[in-house]
């Protein structure tokens, strides 16, 4: 047998542990700090591992996100004093409705309360995520960086028993190099994925478990973003910007994002929904585009590009959420699809998730359980806040389905009319029932009101 990427029989190194979470993400990071945390207090062993692809936690994450401290507050009380890198306080929200040439700065009694970032911070996730990942060491966690989750190991009934990580040393074409090393058995009683949108471990088990039975279609945005170096004059630390409207059509789900950090950075993006009709829209075009228009390029235009990078996101809901639950592991954070939509974040969703997480694992090691379906984490989620947060802002996608301006008019009624008059819960609910979305089924736009052209030979 030829030495390529097809199975071998090569004995692999194994290691054992209690606890194994695959990324090192807000999620994954906060589930392991808060088992171990647990278990600490509790005086109990708790060996708990956690994989992540990059070279060291947060390296793989461009920084500019506005964060909304709620989970983090409750997950480490005193983050302040033990010197987070959370330093930047949102101080003015800004809501821009652009045409090509013109903008409106809807008035700031008008913008609707999930646009709102009061007592917010605008951070940089990938330090945030350093910061973390040396609070989950400190407290006796192990994170191997570098690692990637490349197969699920199961045991004859199907339960979930840990993973194996990818091999080291081999050409493109499958042939090992010199210094070879064969990928590890990681075994463990419970295993949390935490991979992000779209993990390549999610997605298998969500296939084999069936978990979106019975769900909503999840529905997924791309995330265009660049991080700016600018004069001192040009930036405002604490000024939160988003815009609708140009350069997307009116059918297509988006809008752009201005975060200015501290250090005179700014954090420029667009997020185009993936379900756009028009065949001709490129994303990044788009995005190029958003960065001439006068009241975004007033703020850039002598700056210096220092970073980029783009993500999949999750915005299909609470709605199209697969069943968490496995035989003896748990999708959390944006695997699981916990980002909200409608507050355009997903850093507090991720970590509450994970802490909802460690509870549940911890109280099933405490009697002697292992590789079993924790139902009790869907129970503890749909108890949480975390989950009246997502049904809060679960209309946010299937309205602007509908097109633009139907989603913008009921963002208005559902997050800026409704709270005004006394009703904290949206009383009713949009449901997705098809997988064939309307806008799809549209007329494709004509060539010329498109930004990129296709030459076919």
């Amino acid at each position: 047998m030829n030495d390529t990427l097809s199975n071998t029989q090569q004995s692999r190194e194994t290691i054992e542990c209690d606890v194994l979470i695959v990324g090192a993400g807000p999620a994954g990071l906060s589930a392991a700090l808060k088992l171990k945390l647990q278990a600490n207090d509790a005086g109990k062993e708790l060996s708990i591992i956690v994989l992540d692809k990059g070279a060291e936690p947060g390296s793989h994450i461009l920084s500019g996100a506005v964060m909304d401290p709620r989970a983090l507050n409750e997950l480490i009380p005193d983050w302040q004093e033990r010197g987070a890198p959370i330093k930047q306080p949102v101080t003015q929200d800004k809501l821009l409705l652009l045409t090509n040439e013109k903008c409106i700065n809807l008035p700031d009694a008008l913008i609707p309360d999930n646009f709102r970032n009061h007592g917010n911070f605008i951070v940089s996730l990938g330090n945030l995520i350093k910061w973390l990942a040396g609070q989950a060491e400190t407290s006796g966690v192990d994170i191997y960086a570098g690692f990637s989750a490349t197969e699920i190991l199961y045991d004859q009934d199907t339960n979930i028993i840990g993973v194996v990580t990818g091999d080291m040393g081999r050409h493109r074409d499958g042939s090992k190099k010199e210094g070879f090393q064969s990928g590890i058995e990681i075994l463990a009683k419970y295993t949390i994925f935490a991979e992000g949108a779209r993990g390549s471990l999610a997605k298998e088990l969500i296939k084999k478990f069936h978990l979106d039975t019975g769900k909503a279609p999840q529905s997924f945005s791309i995330g265009i973003k660049e991080l700016w170096e600018v004069p001192s004059d040009q930036s405002h630390p604490g000024l939160v910007i988003h815009t609708t409207g140009w350069p997307l059509d009116k059918e297509s789900f988006g809008g752009g994002f201005l975060y200015h950090l501290n250090d005179n950075k700014i954090a420029l993006g667009l997020v185009v929904g993936l379900d756009y009709s028009n065949p001709w829209l490129s994303p990044f075009q788009e995005m190029q585009r958003l960065k001439t228009h006068p009241s975004i390029r007033k703020y850039i235009d002598r700056g210096k590009r220092i970073g980029y990078g783009a993500r999949a996101i999750n915005n299909g809901g609470i709605a199209s959420m697969p069943d968490p639950c496995l035989p003896g592991g748990l999708l959390i954070g944006c695997n699981a699809g916990t980002l909200n939509a409608s507050r355009i974040k997903g850093i507090h969703t991720a970590i509450k998730s994970g802490m909802i997480a460690a509870d549940a694992i911890f109280n099933a090691l405490l009697d002697n359980r292992k590789n079993d379906i924790l139902t009790e984490y869907q129970t503890l989620l749909r108890q949480s806040w975390l989950w009246q947060e997502l049904e809060n802002g679960s209309n946010f996608k299937p309205w602007f389905k509908k097109g633009r301006v139907i989603g913008f008019i009921m963002t208005g009624i559902e997050h800026w009319l409704l709270p005004r008059m006394g009703i904290k819960k949206i009383p009713w609910r949009v449901k997705i029932t098809d997988r064939t979305i309307s806008l799809c089924n549209r007329p494709t736009k004509a060539r010329k009101n498109c930004t990129t052209n296709l030459t076919v030979n």
